[in-house]
């Protein structure tokens, strides 16, 4: 290269070109809204529990409905492209590892319905959620067979 200075003054350019139109990140702003949001989603699941609780329902049995309902919701949401709309808003706190799961089935195969139920929505419905299904029950197999060993 003749004049290899110009080539690192074009770079020095640059990148404060990029540093001035560079959007500055909304720390607080983000983080409240995480906050508020996934504090509602917990909120709302708490409510549910209590009022099935109220309902004469176990309190085991209780939690199970509530996940089940939240589960339900943040697939229909999802389905109805609403979820997304309020994850532009809410940030991080709609990852609330209940919805967010719903969200991560649902998304990937919404996106590929029109390939048809089974090779689209079927095939794509595990397709990011399955890696997390088969690492907890191989970790859980494992985790088993070694107290199994542990406890002979």
């Amino acid at each position: 290269m003749k004049f290899p200075h110009l080539f690192e003054m074009q770079q020095e350019m640059y990148k404060k070109l990029v540093q001035q139109v560079k959007p500055k990140p909304r720390v607080v702003q983000n983080g409240v809204m995480a906050f508020l949001a996934g504090g509602a989603i917990c909120a709302m699941g708490q409510l549910l529990c209590d009022f099935f609780a109220a309902r004469q329902l176990p309190a085991q049995d209780a939690g199970l409905a509530a996940t089940v309902i939240l589960i339900l919701l943040a697939a229909l949401l999802t389905g109805a492209g609403i979820y997304n709309d309020i994850a532009r808003y809410a940030g991080a706190g709609v990852i609330v590892p209940i919805t967010g799961f719903a969200n991560s089935m649902v998304a990937p195969a919404m996106e590929f319905r029109s390939e048809g139920m089974v090779f689209g929505v079927g095939a794509r419905l595990f397709s990011i959620a399955g890696p997390v299904l088969v690492f907890g029950i191989v970790s859980a197999w494992l985790v088993g067979l070694i107290a199994l060993v542990f406890s002979l």
